[in-house]
């Protein structure tokens, strides 16, 4: 073989280069981080938890640099977490695998899915997105914080205990392991039952403080504790006006609430229960010294020579250690969330397990463990309230078209009413379950809605709720029962026998005392409910100062407890309306307690 020559060398290699170059260039171009949008802002809308969510997303060509939500119609309170944070972590962790904010997930998702569209018109490479980034969180150190009163919940019994104590002189720090305050009373409908001689007057209702304390010890089937329920009526008026002294607003006229047996229920000028969580969280921005820890999560009490001085907590950070000078309220609510601990107490009504729920994520228990774990006496845990008012698809109190027991009535799949719907709430949702599906329509007419735009108790319009198809208009009641599948002739019969009973002043064939307007304008409105959890009346035993009993009926130093992580006011059937009444009153009560070290 000839040895090939220097010239032919070069001429070789310069052919190789020119094959490599050539060869490159026909390759597809390789992607780089520069390349990853097509700069631009773009929009995009999501169907949300009440309406659609629109988001605008700004990119350059190589990273995301802003989302901002432009339209919603989401609970105010209840989504605030989602609708502030999502957007900022989807930018910071340039990421659409971000975790979903506890008690706001349809809204966090919604977020999600509408930057996911608007980043498709980008170009973004989705897949990749919805990586999720391990980052390195950092456990950080233990932090250690001392002051008067520690609360356990940033609901409302919490926050009125907070306000409580502070104005009682102590200093406080409220802790909750949500992202924001609130816990259920954010989500009710704000009924707040009180004997009050001048809205009531003004009215012509007649009503006592004895009349409240008879129905709601005999609306518990007698198993409540008669000195609480003494102490509750008393000072049921009174909270109210407490509340209105903090700035809160009552609208004059009072009503009756689903299983509240008499009109004595206040609502709020504010919609939901946002009118109180307001009031509230404004006190707190006045005023130096109450302290609100979000996103911290308490496991443990800590004892020291029989007393509770203080709790063990974790938060986003780390471990939170905080010792008490006066005491620690419990105000954790109840376990109408946690599935495992309603079968495991469950005694009184079918399996629970695929019941939804009225309540917030976070009601799931936790302070009755702790309390326990000190030697707290725990009581009627058995005793589990439904209500027939659940929401088809999600079990929540929104979509309730009713405004109030006296002019609406109950219809099953087959167009028949089937209960009092002016009775008990146990009465009524054990009636719902012998129905078809356990399903039942809420039908009334203009009475209830004079204009399109009139509000629910949950701030819907009947008009948005027509429009989502969450309720049904018609201008007969034949038109109505086509639209819901119910027999037309059925329920026309229904509401002629109602009616007669309007005229006649009651009862009815259901023993129905409760009655104002027939049934009888158009339009017709109609809106399907299903049996749903709603409220736990066991939990930890108080005495009226809201101390914390133990196992041997004894106080436990420095632990006081209010709200639905509390058994003994309410018996085994809670009246609509008493909650609201009972966190004010009691949360009230426990914060004043600790504060003074009673």
């Amino acid at each position: 073989m000839k040895k090939m020559t220097s010239k032919k060398r070069l001429l070789c290699m310069l052919l190789c280069v020119i094959m490599a170059v050539i060869a490159v260039g026909c390759q597809k171009p390789v992607e780089t981080a520069s390349e990853a949008f097509k700069a631009g802002v773009y929009t995009a809308s999501v169907a949300g938890h009440n309406a659609d969510i629109k988001v605008e997303v700004e990119v350059s060509t190589e990273a995301i640099l802003g989302v901002k939500i432009l339209e919603h119609k989401e609970s105010p309170g209840i989504s605030d977490p989602a609708i502030e944070r999502i957007p900022k972590a989807i930018v910071d962790s340039q990421s659409l695998a971000v975790d979903a904010i506890s008690g706001a997930t349809i809204t966090s998702k919604a977020i999600v899915a509408a930057v996911t569209e608007a980043l498709k018109q980008a170009g973004a490479d989705i897949d990749a997105l919805n990586v999720k980034k391990e980052g390195s969180k950092n456990a950080g150190e233990t932090k250690e914080y001392t002051t008067d009163v520690v609360v356990i919940g940033g609901g409302g019994a919490g926050l009125a205990a907070a306000v409580s104590a502070h104005q009682n002189g102590a200093e406080v720090i409220v802790l909750e392991k949500m992202p924001r305050l609130g816990g259920n009373t954010i989500l009710s409908g704000g009924a707040f039952n009180a004997v009050d001689p001048k809205r009531q007057k003004a009215q012509g209702i007649e009503d006592s403080t004895d009349k409240h304390y008879t129905q709601t010890f005999e609306g518990g089937d007698k198993l409540g504790n008669p000195e609480l329920i003494r102490v509750f009526v008393d000072n049921a008026y009174p909270a109210i006006e407490w509340l209105e002294s903090l700035g809160m607003k009552f609208n004059d006229e009072v009503f009756t609430v689903l299983g509240g047996l008499w009109p004595r229920a206040h609502k709020p000028s504010t919609p939901l229960g946002t009118g109180f969580i307001d009031t509230y969280q404004a006190y707190v921005d006045a005023n130096k010294g109450i302290d609100i820890m979000l996103d911290t999560e308490v496991t443990e009490l800590i004892m020291e020579n029989g007393k509770v001085v203080g709790i063990k907590a974790t938060g986003l950070e780390g471990e939170v250690i905080i010792k008490a000078n006066n005491g620690v309220v419990i105000a954790s609510g109840g376990f109408g969330a946690n599935v495992e601990m309603r079968d495991q107490y469950n005694k009184s009504w079918p399996a629970l397990t695929q019941i939804k729920t009225t309540n917030h994520p976070g009601a799931t228990g936790d302070g009755l463990a702790m309390a326990k774990n000190v030697g707290a006496n725990l009581i009627g845990l058995d005793n589990i309230q439904l209500l027939p008012m659940g929401d088809p698809a999600t079990g929540s109190l929104s979509g309730n078209i009713e405004q109030g027991v006296e002019n609406r009535i109950f219809v099953n799949k087959s167009g028949n009413r089937f209960v009092d719907e002016g009775a008990r709430r146990d009465v009524m949702t054990k009636a719902l379950m012998e129905q078809e599906d356990a399903y039942m329509w809420v039908v009334l007419d203009k009475h209830s809605y004079p204009t399109g735009d009139k509000k629910n108790n949950f701030n819907e319009t009947i008009d948005e709720l027509i429009a989502q198809g969450r309720a049904f208009k018609g201008d007969t009641l034949e038109d109505l029962a086509k639209q819901i599948g119910v027999d037309p002739a059925n329920l026309v019969k229904a509401v002629e026998d109602f009616n007669k009973a309007v005229d006649a002043g009651g009862p009815d064939a259901f023993g129905r005392t409760l009655f104002a307007d027939k049934i009888d304008t158009a339009p017709y409105y109609a809106g399907a409910r299903v049996p749903t959890v709603h409220h736990t009346m066991g939990g930890i035993e108080i005495n009226t100062s809201a101390q914390v009993m133990d196992v041997n009926g004894k106080v436990i130093p420095g632990l006081y407890a209010a709200g639905e992580v509390t058994g003994g006011i309410h018996g085994s059937n809670r009246l609509g309306g008493n909650a609201l009444a009972d966190i004010a009153v009691f949360g009230r009560i426990a914060g004043e307690s600790a504060a003074l070290g009673k």
